[in-house]
């Protein structure tokens, strides 16, 4: 019996996306008790083939592939949750790693916790061509979403929700809250996010409860691609721009911009001690962030 559909939604990463495959094939639960729904979103790479050729090594897995045509993370996302068939959904990306006990860490949170309506997971950085000198935890967040709240069970903390590659909720919390917003999420090369904080918002408006699960553990990797200016420039801009959509919706927009004044006051006070202590390279990529987010919740 199915227990956990776990989700991957995919566009032109097939080696990325195999190397995520495999971790999966190496998972500790029991293979009758998950399944795992790929979502093809309209790759022009060899995905396909790579793909049944991965599928073909490892035929006693439950991996299958379907394609979603209408472009986005989340349209992609929402149709790996129709078509899986397990009562709990565990949500990650093609450009990651987990680890052994993942499923399972997921599979006994909701057995053993009724409350629990939602789950996430630690987020470990891994950086292949290195982790570069400029990067520091505030600029690290945005491109790698790193994420680790202690080796116990427990709710989350306030004002931090599970990260996008590593999620986990009941079907029922589905059905009842909603699914992605499809205005939110990448669409192809499109860095405007947001689709997370959407779904968890509407948990909290709910007091519905959701719980860090320390062993379900997932490895972000950061190609050489994402570190660099243009690309932390770009996204932070996209931050900023998926923020104040998030907040048109729930109409507080003067109050999310208000927040980001607030928000630079710290920003300079980092900044300061970085340049005090002679770290100029992190002192500018900061001001750098926080300046691009700020154009974007200043965008039409």
């Amino acid at each position: 019996m199915v227990r956990l559909s776990l989700v991957i939604a995919t566009y032109n990463r097939s080696a990325m996306l195999l190397d995520t495959l495999q971790s999966v094939v190496g998972q500790n639960a029991p293979r009758e008790q998950w399944e795992c729904v790929v979502v093809n979103n309209n790759s022009t790479d060899d995905t396909l083939e790579r793909f049944a050729e991965f599928v073909a090594q490892y035929p006693e897995y439950n991996i299958r592939m379907v394609t979603e045509l209408n472009q986005g993370l989340s349209y992609a996302r929402n149709r790996g949750i129709r078509e899986g068939e397990g009562e709990y959904i565990a949500i990650i990306d093609d450009d990651e790693h987990i680890a052994p006990d993942f499923i399972n860490s997921y599979i006994e949170l909701f057995d053993t916790v009724p409350d629990a309506v939602a789950a996430g997971g630690p987020i470990v950085a891994e950086y292949p061509t290195g982790r570069p000198k400029w990067m520091s935890c505030f600029t690290e967040r945005p491109i790698a979403n790193t994420m680790y709240f202690g080796d116990s069970v427990r709710e989350f903390p306030k004002g931090r929700v599970p990260g996008g590659g590593n999620m986990a909720l009941r079907r029922s919390a589905i059905r009842r809250y909603g699914v992605f917003d499809t205005s939110l999420g990448y669409v192809g090369e499109s860095l405007v996010g947001g689709e997370e904080c959407d779904l968890f918002e509407r948990l909290q408006i709910a007091e519905a409860k959701y719980y860090y699960v320390p062993k379900a553990v997932m490895y972000h990797i950061i190609p050489a691609e994402k570190l660099t200016e243009k690309y932390l420039s770009r996204l932070s801009y996209n931050v900023g721009v998926s923020q104040l959509r998030r907040a048109k919706v729930y109409r507080r927009v003067a109050r999310v911009r208000l927040v980001e004044c607030g928000k630079w006051l710290a920003t300079a006070v980092i900044a300061a001690w970085y340049a005090v202590t002679l770290q100029w390279s992190k002192a500018s990529h900061l001001l750098q962030m926080r300046w691009n987010i700020t154009k974007g919740l200043w965008s039409k």
